[in-house]
């Protein structure tokens, strides 16, 4: 076992392109490489026999758990059954319909129809083409840009790469690409301003957004995107009216609202979507990740009635619509994704994702709020966040080079739990799948404290 494991280590360094990783430093063996084997509801194997909790259910994915022979059942049997088939003129499976109307059935009030692809990535990729799509059909060539926000994430392709508003996914990429814009983020830990409220800080971001509009031109302004959480930026809940404030403005100005849900769709934030959470009231709804809790690569757009119908008057006009994805709707990826939102429902998930998120929070702010290197302990429904800084009464920020962020999560990781050391700050995250249960909070959370506190001895 030993020797296969150290036989794959090789092959991995001379042979895999890993995303997000520091390429030199692993081809040179500076960083550890990690064989995952085998997982089973909140705990991932490696192929050292090693086994740990995933307090990050993988990427924010694997919300039911490892291991859910329901799935995978499901997924064998379609593939014995009909592996592939296209989506293309009005092709369907009973696998990728059924589950269309099982999200429309979850959705916000409001929704219409489900465009399936494999990504978040993809997925807001056809939401910028249906966003232009639209406007044209509407005759208004000239409104085609698109406000995201700093710190959101939305993809790492060439546009959904610009959307995204992190530096580590436009340096040397020549990103961002017009005509994507960025304004301010729902960032209360690092406001500029010390002295405003959440609430007028969330105004203060609805003023900064209406100040671009005009200065851009209402009539070239064609959309805004968010997700309900910041996820990847910090894992950062929005300050109080946030999205009740931001909504008021897109109305003002005709500007269409996209809520990316591909983290917070389908219970992590203890109801279905971050939109029943928040009250956002989106145009289309960005979709991945829980969508199968991972178990197969599935994405889907959610089009609002409003939408759906410009839409539909386009192909009246203009013909079938000439956009698609070879695996859209792809019937093992469809199967999945039915066997898992009927495993949500069965196990009773989205209620267990707020009662057992409010703990796992409520345990963090116990055990770390009053460290002196801790300045927050954030967090919303089963996603949560510690941010670090040198001195928390003047909210000083540790030097990035001394990878305070990271060396915590290396710290815990050698304790037997997984978080995630999140990119622009010092920020420890987690997101584990939706079955943890208290007892697993409470090994978490006191590993955390002891990896926080190993760090902070050595700083």
């Amino acid at each position: 076992m030993l020797n296969r494991s150290n036989e794959l280590n090789a092959w991995d360094r001379d042979h895999f392109f890993h995303p997000s990783t520091h390429m030199g430093a692993h081809a040179r063996g500076e960083t550890p490489t990690r064989v995952i084997s085998g997982g089973e509801g909140v705990r991932i194997t490696d192929s050292t026999g090693k086994t740990s909790i995933d307090a990050f259910a993988g990427l924010y994915c694997v919300n039911v758990g490892y291991g859910r022979q329901e799935i995978a059942e499901a997924i064998a049997e379609q593939a014995k059954q009909l592996a592939y088939y296209h989506a293309y003129v009005g092709h369907g499976t009973e696998a990728s319909i059924t589950l269309s109307k099982m999200i429309i059935d979850r959705a916000p009030e409001g929704m219409s129809r489900v465009y399936f692809g494999l990504s978040g990535s993809d997925a807001n990729e056809t939401n910028i083409k249906l966003i232009w799509y639209y406007n044209n059909v509407l005759g208004r060539p000239e409104k085609k840009k698109i406000i995201s926000r700093w710190r959101g994430y939305h993809g790492s392709g060439v546009m959904t790469g610009s959307l995204t508003g992190l530096e580590l996914f436009h340096n040397a990429f020549d990103l961002p690409r017009a005509p994507i814009l960025h304004t301010e983020a729902p960032y209360y830990f690092r406001r500029a301003d010390r002295s405003m409220s959440e609430e007028q800080f969330s105004q203060h971001c609805a003023d900064k957004l209406e100040e671009m509009i005009l200065a851009e031109g209402p009539e070239t302004v064609a959309a805004f995107i968010g997700e309900p959480i910041l996820g990847t930026g910090g894992i950062v809940p929005p300050p109080a009216q946030y999205w009740q404030k931001i909504q008021e403005v897109l109305k003002k100005y005709d500007v269409l609202l996209v809520a990316d849900e591909v983290v917070t769709g389908f219970g992590r934030l203890g109801t279905m979507f971050g939109s029943d959470h928040y009250g956002i009231k989106p145009d289309l709804i960005t979709i991945a990740k829980g969508l199968t809790s991972a178990y197969a690569p599935l994405s889907g757009v959610i089009v609002a009635d409003k939408v759906w119908d410009v839409l539909v008057s386009g192909s009246d006009a203009l013909g079938a619509i000439g956009h698609g994805w070879t695996y859209s709707a792809h019937p093992i990826c469809t199967a999945a994704g039915v066997a898992n939102l009927e495993l949500i429902d069965k196990l009773d998930l989205v209620r267990n994702a707020g009662e057992t998120g409010r703990y796992f929070r409520e345990q963090l702010a116990q055990a770390l709020a009053d460290h002196p290197i801790v300045g927050e302990v954030r967090g919303d429904g089963l996603m949560a966040a510690v941010e670090f800084v040198a001195d928390k009464d003047d909210r000083v920020f540790f030097d990035a080079a001394d990878k305070v962020g990271p060396r915590i999560a290396t710290a815990l990781a050698e304790r037997g739990v997984i978080g995630r050391a999140m990119p622009q700050g010092d920020i420890l995250g987690f997101a584990p799948p939706l079955c943890l249960t208290r007892e697993e909070v409470d090994i978490v959370v006191k590993a955390t404290a002891d990896a926080v506190e190993s760090v902070a001895r050595a700083l």
